[in-house]
């Protein structure tokens, strides 16, 4: 199970700022928003196979599998937050991030592209954009 660092109506109201304005996105909004929403992938898909970083705000390690506990992993999956927030949403799909390279993937289950967007984060910020035009 995640250890939660982040709380998470501080990091749903970072989300929802992130969905409404990205390109004005700053530390005070991102920084929230990528580390509850690694931790949301962390608890939605518990192990160690893969450590998920998106600098310089948090990394995880999530999937079952096999578990590493010094020096690299054996997958790793890199990102930037702005990058980390659309796949999350729903705004971006693996596959053109990958193409794009947008995110760096590299090991055994490093391939995300069933497993997002995360359905929480997803609603957040659907239901913030929503309010947003009304």
């Amino acid at each position: 199970m995640t250890t939660r660092r982040t709380d998470p109506e501080a990091g749903r109201r970072a989300l929802s700022a992130w969905a409404v304005a990205p390109e004005a996105a700053r530390r005070a909004v991102l920084a929230p928003a990528v580390r509850h929403t690694l931790e949301m992938f962390a608890e939605e898909h518990p192990g160690g196979a893969v450590e998920l970083r998106v600098p310089p705000y948090a990394a995880v390690q999530a999937i079952a599998g096999t578990r590493h506990t010094r020096g690299t992993p054996p997958a790793v999956v890199e990102t930037d937050a702005a990058t980390w927030l659309a796949l999350v949403a729903g705004d971006l799909t693996w596959e053109a991030a990958a193409s794009e390279g947008r995110v760096h993937a590299s090991g055994e289950r490093s391939d995300l592209a069933a497993l997002l967007p995360l359905p929480g984060p997803r609603r957040v910020c659907r239901t913030a954009r929503e309010q947003e035009t009304r």
